[in-house]
C-alpha cells in the first residue's frame, strides 16, 4: 500500500507541480468559454474544475489524467440551463454523479472492448479539430499583434524542449509573453474578456429545487445522457492517456470516482464534468504522471482564482490559443493518413465518420456510437458470407458449410440447397462452421424438413459441441410430429 502511494503520488514531484501549474493556466480560459457556452455564470465552470480536478486526484482511477469542465458536456446542458434555470443543473449535476457512481459498481467500463480502434481515432482526431475550432474565434481577423504572440507561442512550445526540459516550455510561454505585454503595455484580448472572475472559495450548498417526481421527470434525462457522454469521453480519454504513459488504468474505479467527483461538485455550484483531452495530453507532454499533477491542477486554479485573479484575467489569449493549438497538434494522430491507406477500405469508412459526425455536431456520443454501429454492421456483413460445396459420391450428396451461420446468413445458406431432389441420401457438414442463434438453427430445421418432404434422408454431421447444445434445444427436425407434419 505506501508503495503504491508512492509510485502514484510522490514518484514524480517536481515535474508533476510544474505540469499541474501549466495545466490549471489552460483550465481557466477553457472552464469560462465551456460556462458561456453553457449559459451560466463563468464561476460555475471555474468551481467544478477546481473541486472535479482535487477530488479525482483522490478517487480516480487513471493518475495523471485531467477532469475538469467540458465543451462536450456543457453542450447538454443549454436546453436544462435555458428553460430551468442554474439550480435545476446543479441538481442535475448531482443526479449524474450518482449515475455514474451506479455505472462504476456495475462495472460498465467493460463495454470500451466493443470500441474498435478505427473508432478510437476518428474520436482522437476530431477532438483535436474540435480543439483547433475552439481557438479560432480568438485569433483570426483580430489584429496583426496577436498573430504574432500566436506565432511566438508556438515557436516558444515547439523548439524550447529541445534545448531545456527542466520547465514544461508552456508555462515558461505564459509567464515571459504575459510579462511582455504588461510592461510593453500591448493591447490585446485577455482572459478577462472572457468574464468575470469572482475572487472566492465555492461554499456547500443544497439547490434550491422542490424535492419531488416532477423535479426528477425535468433532470433524470439531462442526467442520463451527462453520465453517458462524460463517462464515454473519459474512458476514451484514459485510454489515451494509457498509451502515451505506457500504463495501464482501473476504468472502473474511475467511472466510480468521476461520480464522486460530479455528486459532491454539484453541491459546491459546480457543473457536471469529466475527463478532458485536451488538458490531459498537456499534463503528459509536461511531465504528468502522478496523482500530485492533477491535484496542483486543482490547487493552484483555486490560487489564481483567489490570490493571483488580478493578475490571470491579465493572461493574453494569443498564448493560452497557442499552446491549445499545439494540443491540437499533439493529439491529431498524423499517422492516420497512413493508416486509411493501409486499412481496410470498412475500417477507414467508420473513422472518417467518426470525425465528420463528431465535428460537425460537436458531440462526442454521437459520433463515437455512429461509429461503433457503422463498425458492427460492416462487421456482421463480412462474417454473413456462408459457403456451401456440394460433391456427389455415389447415391450421397455430401454439403459442406463453411462461414458463420446466424441470423445475417440464413439467406445464402438457403439459397445453396436444391430441394427438388426426391429419394436421395444427403449430409450436412458443419464441420467448419458455427451456429450461433436460432435463426441459423430454424435454417437448419427448414432444410432438413424440405428434404424430408420429398423423402430423402437428411443427416447432420460435424456441429461442435456448442453449436450441437444450440441444435439440441431448439431444432424440431428430429421430432416425429415435424417428420410426419412435412410429408
Amino acid at each position: 500500500m505506501l508503495e503504491k502511494i508512492r509510485l502514484n503520488w510522490f514518484s514524480n514531484v517536481r515535474a508533476d507541480i510544474l505540469a499541474g501549474i501549466v495545466v490549471a493556466l489552460a483550465l481557466i480560459p477553457e472552464a469560462i468559454a465551456f460556462s458561456i457556452i453553457a449559459g451560466v455564470n463563468p464561476m460555475v465552470g471555474l468551481y467544478a474544475s477546481f473541486s472535479i480536478a482535487v477530488i479525482i486526484a483522490f478517487v480516480g482511477g487513471r493518475p495523471g489524467m485531467i477532469s475538469a469542465a467540458t465543451g462536450a458536456m456543457a453542450l447538454l446542458m443549454v436546453p436544462l440551463v435555458k428553460d430551468h434555470g442554474i439550480e435545476y443543473l446543479l441538481a442535475a449535476t448531482i443526479l449524474t454523479g450518482i449515475i455514474q457512481i451506479i455505472f462504476g459498481v456495475f462495472k460498465v467500463a467493460k463495454v470500451m472492448k466493443f470500441i474498435p480502434r478505427a473508432v478510437m481515432i476518428g474520436f482522437v482526431n476530431a477532438l483535436a479539430i474540435l480543439i483547433f475550432m475552439a481557438q479560432v474565434p480568438h485569433f483570426l481577423g483580430i489584429s496583426t499583434i496577436t498573430y504574432v504572440f500566436v506565432g511566438v507561442t508556438l515557436l516558444i512550445v515547439y523548439i524550447l524542449p529541445r534545448f531545456l526540459k527542466s520547465i514544461p516550455a508552456p508555462l515558461i510561454a505564459i509567464v515571459a509573453l504575459t510579462a511582455l505585454a504588461l510592461f510593453a503595455d500591448i493591447e490585446m484580448r485577455t482572459v478577462g474578456d472572457l468574464g468575470t472572475i469572482t475572487q472566492s472559495l465555492p461554499s456547500f450548498f443544497i439547490p434550491n429545487v422542490p424535492f419531488s417526481f416532477e423535479t426528477l421527470m425535468i433532470i433524470f434525462p439531462y442526467s442520463i445522457a451527462l453520465a453517458i457522454v462524460g463517462l464515454l469521453e473519459t474512458l476514451l480519454t484514459a485510454t489515451i492517456v494509457d498509451d502515451m504513459t505506457g500504463t495501464e488504468s482501473n476504468k472502473n474505479k474511475e467511472s466510480r470516482g468521476q461520480g464522486i467527483a460530479n455528486f459532491i461538485n454539484g453541491f459546491f455550484g459546480g457543473m457536471a464534468g469529466c475527463a478532458m483531452i485536451g488538458q490531459s495530453v498537456i499534463n503528459v507532454k509536461s511531465g504528468g504522471r502522478g496523482r500530485l499533477s492533477t491535484l496542483t491542477a486543482g490547487l493552484f486554479l483555486m490560487f489564481l482564482i483567489i490570490v493571483l485573479g488580478e493578475l490571470v484575467v491579465q493572461i493574453p489569449m494569443p498564448v493560452l490559443v497557442g499552446i491549445m493549438i499545439m494540443v491540437s497538434v499533439g493529439t491529431f494522430d498524423w499517422s492516420s493518413f497512413t493508416y486509411l491507406k493501409k486499412a481496410p477500405l470498412t475500417d477507414s469508412i467508420v473513422m472518417v465518420t467518426t470525425v465528420l459526425i463528431v465535428v460537425f455536431t460537436h458531440d462526442l456520443s454521437k459520433g463515437v456510437i455512429a461509429g461503433v454501429i457503422l463498425s458492427a454492421i460492416f462487421f456482421v456483413a463480412k462474417i454473413s458470407q456462408v459457403t456451401v460445396m456440394k460433391t456427389v459420391i455415389g447415391e450421397t450428396s455430401h454439403f459442406k458449410v463453411e462461414g458463420q451461420l446466424f441470423f445475417a446468413s440464413v439467406e445464402s445458406f438457403l439459397e445453396a440447397f436444391d430441394f427438388t431432389v426426391s429419394d436421395e441420401k444427403i449430409i450436412i457438414d458443419f464441420s467448419t462452421t458455427h451456429v450461433w442463434d436460432d435463426s441459423g438453427v430454424g435454417a437448419i430445421d427448414k432444410v432438413v424438413l424440405k428434404y424430408y418432404e420429398n423423402k430423402n434422408e437428411v443427416k447432420i454431421v460435424g456441429l461442435n459441441a456448442t453449436s450441437q447444445q444450440l441444435v439440441d434445444k431448439l431444432a424440431i427436425y428430429n421430432n416425429d410430429h415435424a417428420k410426419m407434419s412435412a410429408h
